[in-house]
């Protein structure tokens, strides 16, 4: 799923949203593909994530560990 980004949104890589996650990068393009994680790709091909997605999404991550 591929989306137009705002001028002023922080774009991550793969290797960035992967540290975060502490999975693969590949995991990362996997999630992208699958639809999980939308991403933007650019003039080169190269995904980028919107940081704050990325964010929401990990906030949720760590929450659900706590409960757990």
């Amino acid at each position: 799923m591929t989306a137009r980004a705002n001028d002023s949104e922080r774009l991550l890589t793969p290797a960035e949203v992967a540290v975060l996650f502490r999975v693969d990068p590949k995991t990362v393009t996997r999630w992208a593909q699958a639809g999980k994680l939308s991403s933007i790709r650019t003039l080169g091909g190269h995904r980028r994530f919107r940081e704050s997605e990325v964010k929401s999404l990990l906030s949720g991550v760590d929450s659900s560990e706590t409960t757990a």
